[in-house]
């Protein structure tokens, strides 16, 4: 491996372990969440975790490529902040549903950090179509989150 990928790969690699890591730390899948009336189609629970740690490493074979292919520093520390926005609004989507026990707040926050993630897509696909590619199945999995966020809503509000 070429030397000038390590250094990237290992700072993704910090930054998707970091964000999943608070992300885990913060969600509670305790007596409240298990009492929430869900649909039929919510997937078990291990299959969240399996998830998010493709998606996760997908994210960051997304940020290293897209880094690399950036064509000035402006551009490469630009695909650094969204990145770090979107890794924020991930991990604040978590507090608010499960540490706050808030699902209609953290719905409309969802709805930031989908569009923080099709951000993503269309601004690191100007530099790298395997960074595109790679964030499409996250953008999948925010849309089924939302959805099962709704229905949460629908089934369990109001809340507060």
């Amino acid at each position: 491996m070429h030397k000038s990928w390590l250094l990237p790969i290992i700072v993704a690699g910090i930054a998707a372990i970091g964000v999943a890591m608070l992300g885990t730390t913060i969600t509670d899948l305790g007596p409240w969440y298990q009492s929430l009336e869900k649909p039929g189609w919510t997937p078990a629970d291990p299959v969240f975790g399996i998830a998010w740690t493709l998606i996760f490493a997908l994210a960051a074979v997304a940020g290293v490529s897209a880094w690399r292919a950036a064509p000035s520093t402006r551009v490469s520390d630009t695909i650094i902040g969204l990145f770090a926005l979107n890794g924020f609004l991930n991990i604040l989507w978590s507090l608010i549903f499960f540490r706050m026990q808030r699902p209609d707040w953290a719905f409309a926050e969802l709805l930031l950090l989908w569009l923080s993630v099709g951000a993503l897509i269309i601004f690191c696909g100007r530099y790298s179509r395997l960074a595109a590619l790679a964030l499409l199945p996250y953008l999948g999995w925010v849309s089924i989150a939302g959805a099962l966020n709704w229905q949460v809503i629908e089934l369990n509000g109001p809340f507060g």
